[in-house]
């Protein structure tokens, strides 16, 4: 039975005995190495993400299990890592053991409706737990199935897919080609539009490897008495979850605070400045701590690197800027904004491969996370465009925010119909408080109903 403290919504779901869906022809047994950027610490982790389909005419006959069963046993022919293991090596470098033990699928069923979920369709999300269950013994990183997919069929004809990845073995850019591929075949295609490409070696460190470039994100620091971890963990019982909404109207009461040499500029680069600084005021810190801001920055596409299309690995680095808190707070918006314009002129080849070099020379670390923020924008990742046979999804992407993480996510208007981005945050309950009152003095109010764009 699923309940919320802020909502009345009350349903059952049933679930069916998890199964492992294999390839459904003969794959290569054999052992693959992940990428230097594939198996840092910080990612090594599973990364849930749900899509909420409707019905559909042509599709009324068709049962959303059968068919996204059989689609994912073929696309596994063609990402048959996938239905292997992650192992580990020498110097704690991962590997994929090629076995074909396969991915591990649940079948439910719940007695509720899309529309009775409502305003629930987005991060946070109140009831994944009861649409992507945790299989007992499967959430590792080593040994573990890489993907477990759920489909829930609802009482209105509609359903619900969820699946959490394992980000070892790729990114939310990766994890969509195989997705776009598990529909292409759903929709009765022989092979995908586009083929996979493994090639891991193109991140890897160099030999020798050498640290050309200054990485704040990985600086390890001791002081961590006073670090956001600690803070969190003490705040545990009280973490709030909130998402935000930014439209035309906030957007516009943002760019106010922006120099008017500063105008032409993405609404992106808007949105983590205004977040990173109005996040550090609600800290309340010492005036002298160091905060940092990480935009994670995809790298397909930039000059020299020669990323494949069809590469579905972890394809990213998360370039930091650094800021004492007092300035920081103290400074107009415009302070904030030039630090965050000046990440994405860092990112080139040589940074992603001093990046991977890091990895090896200091023994593949966490990024840092002492006052740390950390924004992805999953605007353009196209979660929510797969189409199984039903249409795109009314809403794909990520279930929520992870602490001192945050996304920005697509596809939701407010209640006067406008259409803008979700920032979903999660901090302790006092902490969010004041966060919340900090955009509130800059025209950005908390909604009280938000919904997917139809």
């Amino acid at each position: 039975m699923a309940s919320s403290s802020s909502s009345p919504l009350r349903f059952s779901v049933k679930r069916r005995e998890p199964q492992l869906i294999v390839p459904s022809k003969p794959t290569p047994h054999e052992i693959k190495q992940l990428s230097d950027i594939d198996d840092q610490q910080g990612i090594r982790f599973q990364f849930p993400f749900v899509m909420f389909y409707r019905s559909h005419p042509s599709m009324k006959r068709e049962d959303p299990v059968k068919v996204i069963k059989e689609a994912l046993g073929e696309a596994l022919v063609f990402y048959y890592p996938f239905a292997g293991r992650i192992i580990e090596g020498p110097r704690s470098k991962l590997l994929v053991d090629c076995t074909g033990e396969g991915i591990l699928f649940v079948e439910a069923d719940a007695d509720v409706t899309i529309d009775q979920l409502g305003d629930s369709m987005h991060p946070p999300f109140s009831y994944i737990e009861e649409f992507l269950h945790d299989v007992p013994g499967s959430s590792g990183v080593l040994g573990c199935p890489l993907l477990l997919v759920q489909v829930t069929r609802l009482a209105c004809g509609r359903f619900i897919f969820a699946i959490r990845l394992n980000h070892t073995m790729s990114d939310s850019l990766g994890l969509s080609k195989f997705l776009n591929t598990v529909g292409e075949l759903a929709l009765g295609a022989s092979t995908p539009s586009l083929l996979p490409v493994w090639e891991r070696e193109i991140l890897n460190a160099r030999n020798p490897p050498r640290v050309t470039c200054v990485h704040h994100e990985y600086e390890q620091l001791t002081h961590t008495e006073t670090s956001i971890v600690m803070t969190l963990q003490e705040h545990e019982k009280d973490m709030t979850h909130r998402s935000f909404f930014f439209g035309p109207s906030e957007l516009k009461s943002i760019r106010k605070h922006i120099p008017p040499y500063l105008q032409k500029c993405s609404d992106f680069e808007v949105m983590a400045s205004f977040l990173w600084r109005s996040r550090t005021i609600a800290l309340q810190l010492d005036p002298d701590e160091v905060v940092r801001l990480s935009v994670m920055i995809n790298v397909r596409g930039k000059q020299g690197l020669k990323v494949p299309s069809g590469y579905y690995g972890n394809a990213f680095a998360y370039p930091t800027a650094i800021s004492k808190a007092g300035l920081l707070c103290q400074s107009p918006l415009g302070y904030a904004f030039e630090l965050v314009r000046r990440l994405k002129t860092q990112m080139s080849e040589e940074y992603i491969k001093s990046a991977a070099d890091l990895m090896v020379l200091n023994g593949r670390p966490h990024y840092t996370t002492v006052w740390s923020f950390l924004i992805a924008d999953v605007t353009r990742v196209g979660l929510g465009d797969f189409d199984f046979g039903w249409g795109k999804a009314v809403y794909g992407g990520p279930i929520g925010a992870p602490p001192c993480t945050s996304f920005h996510v697509s596809g939701f208007k407010n209640s006067h119909g406008e259409e803008g981005i979700l920032v979903p945050i999660l901090l302790p309950l006092a902490i969010m408080n004041r966060f919340q009152q900090e955009l509130l003095s800059n025209g950005i109010q908390y909604p009280r109903k938000i919904a997917p764009k139809l």
